[in-house]
């Protein structure tokens, strides 16, 4: 299975039907939200640890991420303006997809208009400092959810998950016999059936 067929197959199923098929604890926290609406990412993921206010190991990492990853950048929930308009541009001629960070970034009018995409946890006018990188390349743990190199990283307007490398194919099967079964439901409920036939729940119309 080509990436370009992974991402493609889980850009259509979305972050909230891939997070159900999933099973797995695969979601991030759901405060780090898009910077602008309609951004979308599904990319491998490059894990990086920022100190607090410090964003030398973006800039290390800039140089070596494959082309195509997304950066997954944590920083200790720190929010400052780790990344803005010059690092998009830098990162755009990379070839990096995406950015996700749990601490924050700026120059959000330049991010909407140039459409690359940003998941962050929140927007600062304060800039870093460039001292320390403690970790570029190796596993991380991002708000609860652990991130290794090559991990699949789908992110929309609902939320960022990260599958597991070993997890993508069962759950893009699962994801698709998922949304299979949800639009048959659809069509049902569009002809006047109910939700709580259904999914059986008929018995709680009595009880409510």
């Amino acid at each position: 299975m080509s990436s370009n067929d992974i991402a493609a197959r889980a850009l259509a199923l979305g972050t909230s039907t891939l997070y159900e098929a999933s099973g797995i604890g695969c979601s991030v926290d759901p405060l780090i939200r898009a910077v602008w609406p309609g951004a979308a990412i599904a990319a491998p993921a490059y894990p990086l640890q920022c100190s607090p206010g410090d964003n030398l190991a973006i800039h290390i990492a800039m140089e070596r991420a494959p082309r195509g990853s997304v950066l997954v950048v944590g920083t200790d929930n720190f929010v400052a303006g780790y990344w803005g308009e010059v690092l998009t541009v830098a990162a755009e001629a990379a070839g990096i997809a995406g950015l996700v960070i749990d601490g924050g970034v700026r120059d959000v009018a330049a991010l909407a208009r140039r459409r690359f995409p940003v998941f962050t946890r929140g927007v600062s006018v304060r800039g870093t400092i460039k001292a320390a990188a403690p970790s570029v390349g190796k596993p991380i743990n991002f708000t609860g959810v652990t991130v290794a190199a090559g991990d699949l990283v789908v992110a929309d307007d609902d939320g960022v998950i990260v599958l597991p490398a070993a997890e993508v194919a069962r759950t893009l099967a699962a994801g698709e016999a998922r949304a299979a079964k949800e639009a048959a439901m659809m069509d049902k409920l569009s002809k006047g059936e109910t939700t709580l036939e259904l999914m059986g729940l008929s018995a709680w119309r009595e009880r409510a």
